[in-house]
């Protein structure tokens, strides 16, 4: 099929891609229903009572736009974390910030620094605004912060991503470590902390916000996808400077919020009470995860997200046959894209019932795949 023939010289040469391959299409394509939907990292928990009777509520006035200024979400934000409003940018979602702090930042050629085989969604957006990538491999299955401020230093660029905790491995590392690597990067350079995960990271791990909240060049990233229950809202901020959070305003879609959305985010913030629930949740399915590989012969690796990453022992032929043979009982899972982070596969936190799914299905897919090492 044939295409306008004036978009861009660099829309012509991109591919039409999706960063990730949903069990929607999984489902499509293969003729499989998943029973067991474990992994894209969601909560599969779900958001809390008190939030989904505000989502009710809020339906009735999705005839009207969202406040394109989100003062009501940024407001119960800062006073969630002890900054001012100002420190606050709204977005569709951790990916949508991430493609504006893109086009804020990236030029023809501009290079970025990130992790191989990291978050992919952001090499996306990086690859939309024709930046140059420059990736670092991991060190030991974590991001390699020593190896990340050496390509920032060499290739003198404006921008570095760095997830904590990780996501593909759910590795992760300690504060003091995070804002020593913050403190290090030159003024020019503008750290990506995204902190996604943060809500399921033992203490210690995320840096206080007044650690960081008066440097310039830090973009701290959250969201409500995660341990809120939120994924398909869309609701994810940025916190930073003044000047930061302010930014997005020359760029941003700024009715791209939905009411039912912030409504839902807004009772999610009041409800702490099932957050710290839900982390509890978090943590015994993680457990449950792990105490399944060790019976069946695999390594799973210490995690502090909603996910557990198994190494496989071979290699990401094998691990692909495990995430394929597991589709074929309705287990829904994925794996890291690059070597050698691709020996492993990754296994979302769930609910009792897909828990016991995985549990039944497993061995026999490692037994057809010759999976015990």
């Amino acid at each position: 099929m044939s295409a306008f023939s004036r978009f861009t010289a660099l829309a012509q040469t991109l591919p039409a891609t999706v960063p990730f391959v949903g069990p929607e299409a999984i489902e499509r394509n293969r003729g499989l229903a998943v029973k067991a939907r474990i992994g894209a990292n969601e909560s599969g928990f779900g958001p809390a009572p008190s939030v989904l009777e505000a989502m009710r509520e809020a339906a009735a006035t999705t005839w009207m736009y969202s406040d394109p200024e989100n003062f009501e979400l940024r407001e119960a934000l800062a006073l969630h974390h002890g900054v001012s409003r100002d420190n606050i940018a709204i977005g569709g979602g951790i990916d949508g910030l991430l493609g504006e702090i893109a086009r804020l930042i990236i030029e023809p050629g501009t290079p970025v620094v990130t992790s191989l085989g990291g978050y992919p969604t952001f090499n996306y957006h990086v690859n939309g605004f024709d930046g140059r990538l420059v990736p670092v491999p991991y060190a030991g299955d974590r991001e390699h912060l020593d190896g990340l401020l050496d390509a920032v230093r060499r290739e003198n660029a404006p921008l570095v991503y760095f997830a904590n905790p990780d996501n593909p491995m759910g590795s992760w590392w300690d504060a003091e470590s995070v804002v020593a690597f913050a403190r290090a990067l030159p003024e020019s350079t503008l750290l990506i902390l995204d902190e996604a995960y943060g809500e399921t990271a033992p203490a210690g791990t995320i840096p206080s916000i007044d650690a960081l909240i008066g440097q310039p060049n830090i973009l701290r990233m959250r969201t409500f996808s995660k341990a809120y229950g939120l994924a398909g809202a869309r609701i994810g901020y940025a916190i930073g400077t003044l000047g930061n959070a302010q930014a997005f305003d020359k760029i941003r879609n700024h009715f791209g919020m939905a009411r039912v959305s912030v409504q839902a985010a807004l009772a999610a913030l009041k409800d702490q009470a099932y957050l710290s629930d839900v982390i509890a949740r978090i943590g015994a399915s993680r457990e449950r995860i792990s105490r399944l590989a060790h019976a069946n012969g695999l390594n799973p690796l210490a995690s502090a997200t909603n996910f557990v990453t198994i190494d496989c022992g071979r290699d990401g032929t094998h691990a692909k046959a495990i995430v394929d043979g597991l589709m074929e009982h309705g287990v829904f899972i994925r794996m890291p894209g690059i070597a050698p982070l691709n020996r492993c596969v990754r296994i979302s936190v769930g609910p009792d019932n897909d828990m016991a799914l995985l549990e039944e299905a497993l061995p026999q897919v490692l037994k057809a795949v010759g999976g015990r090492q």
